[in-house]
């Protein structure tokens, strides 16, 4: 089940909030359990019995790390993170671990170890890291191991977060889980955050992401240049569009129930940095590796060479988290060695020119990263990157062709484009502000209604385009 799916929208939905509203208070935590367990059966079947294992696991090695003390405490640390990767790994990476590992053990045209490809449990990814932040959030004494399983369960298994995050630390959480106010306004806040979200998948990156499709899977010989830069650039608005705004219908959801769940993205295309846009993107993911798996490390605290070590470290897992595949363990290693290159040769940022020169060389980096990621191999990728460059391919003018022919995707380009800058909130704060200066009272009244419109036409159109499109599921489902 998916948040832009009519099951979801006017059946799933309705009903769970209906009876969390209508329930007694202190039957909030069941009912959102309940249906976040049924969220996750009604896509992935028997499997919820994987995510329930790591919450039992999860549950109990947390309260033995919170009971004990010295050496004991490091190895229910360390059982219960082994626990949960476990079944990470023999789901996500061990077909492909045996598919690399053959040519190194077997003589050429044998491989024994072949076996079919594992299906792949929705969401593993991050309600796996979920459950190893509440044991290391308990170990550090950050937050205390939780008293009811229930609870446990509902951190791990929230169905706003269940699937593509945010990844939402325990120590954050913890006091909502037991204590949080369910309010009108902060219903209508998430109301809106929820349809910002629905209308930025369905109206912008499923077209968007139809065209990257297209143009990625082209014969190498029928593809342009033109082709090949606007394939890049529509691909990396899709999955920018696509993730963000799940997460956006993941914060509205929470919020509609009273929870508030981390920010995910922060306009990552407007950064004049690498580093900075790690600081915008994925914003939960980044921070949990930073926290989790970058400090413990040594983090910058021993010396210039143990840091880059580790920035390449980090994020060659955050490549091979993404998925088990080359492209994206290359993917992983091509931020970390632009992060790296950023300590050894810092960028001025002191004027406009050079900030636009930052933003551009961070554009182009990205960009870059993005062909490797959505590229089915790393020769598929070279090749395509080639065709960019000029190197190979035909130089001619059907990007601009394509463009003027196709009305729809040039709007939604454009849209795309400026909708990745803060023009929304940059515009909405100044409106708001004339009427407040012009109208006193009554402005409130009129920007309230100006935002309740722009939220029934994106809602109107939203929902159009679920009766009338194909299924298309979230891009981060596969992680």
């Amino acid at each position: 089940m998916i948040f832009s799916s009519v099951t979801f929208l006017f059946l799933f939905l309705p009903v769970v909030l209906a009876a969390s509203f209508l329930g007694k208070k202190q039957y909030r935590n069941h009912i959102l359990f309940a249906a976040s367990l049924l969220f996750y059966v009604w896509g992935e079947g028997g499997y919820v019995l994987l995510l329930l294992m790591s919450i039992l696991v999860s549950y109990i090695l947390g309260h033995r790390i919170e009971q004990c003390v010295g050496r004991r405490r490091k190895m229910y640390l360390a059982l219960g993170v082994i626990c949960n990767l476990v079944p990470l790994f023999i789901f996500k990476y061990l077909h492909f671990t045996l598919t690399a590992l053959a040519p190194v053990f077997f003589s050429a045209g044998q491989n024994p170890w072949q076996i079919e490809t594992i299906h792949l449990p929705a969401g593993i990814s991050f309600f796996t890291f979920q459950a190893i932040s509440y044991l290391i959030d308990v170990y550090r004494r950050v937050a205390p191991a939780e008293q009811h399983f229930l609870n446990c369960g509902l951190y791990i298994s929230m169905f706003p977060q269940l699937i593509a995050g945010p990844i939402v630390r325990y120590h954050d959480i913890a006091r909502q889980l037991v204590q949080r106010r369910v309010t009108l306004s902060g219903f209508a806040v998430g109301a809106e955050r929820f349809t910002f979200g629905l209308a930025k998948k369905i109206l912008l990156a499923d077209t968007l992401g139809t065209k990257a499709d297209q143009i990625f899977n082209l014969p190498l010989q029928e593809l342009t240049m033109g082709d090949a830069w606007l394939g890049a650039i529509c691909f990396s608005l899709q999955i920018y569009y696509d993730f963000s705004g799940y997460s956006d219908m993941a914060i509205g959801l929470g919020k509609m129930f009273g929870f508030h769940l981390p920010e995910n993205f922060n306009y990552p295309y407007i950064s004049r940095s690498m580093r900075e846009f790690w600081r915008r993107w994925h914003i939960s993911l980044s921070t949990w590796l930073r926290d989790y798996l970058y400090i413990p490390l040594g983090g910058n605290r021993k010396g210039s060479g143990r840091t880059m070590l580790n920035l390449l470290v980090v994020f060659l897992l955050c490549g091979l988290w993404h998925g088990a595949n080359w492209t994206f363990i290359v993917w992983g290693l091509w931020h970390g060695i632009f992060l790296v290159l950023e300590r050894l040769v810092p960028l001025k940022q002191k004027n406009v020119w050079q900030q636009g020169l930052g933003w551009l060389y961070t554009t182009l980096a990205v960009l870059g990263g993005w062909v490797l990621f959505r590229s089915s191999s790393l020769a598929a990728a070279w090749d395509y990157l080639q065709v960019m460059g000029g190197v190979r391919g035909v130089l001619d003018g059907a990007f601009f062709v394509l463009l003027a022919e196709d009305k729809l995707l040039f709007t939604e380009l454009i849209a795309g484009l400026l909708f990745a800058l803060p023009l929304y909130t940059f515009f909405s704060g100044l409106i708001k502000d004339m009427l407040l200066r012009r109208f006193l009272s009554a402005g409130t009244v009129m920007a309230g209604t100006c935002r309740i419109g722009v939220f029934a036409v994106l809602l109107y159109f939203s929902l159009i385009s679920i009766a009338a499109q194909a299924y298309h599921p979230f891009l981060y489902f596969q992680f």
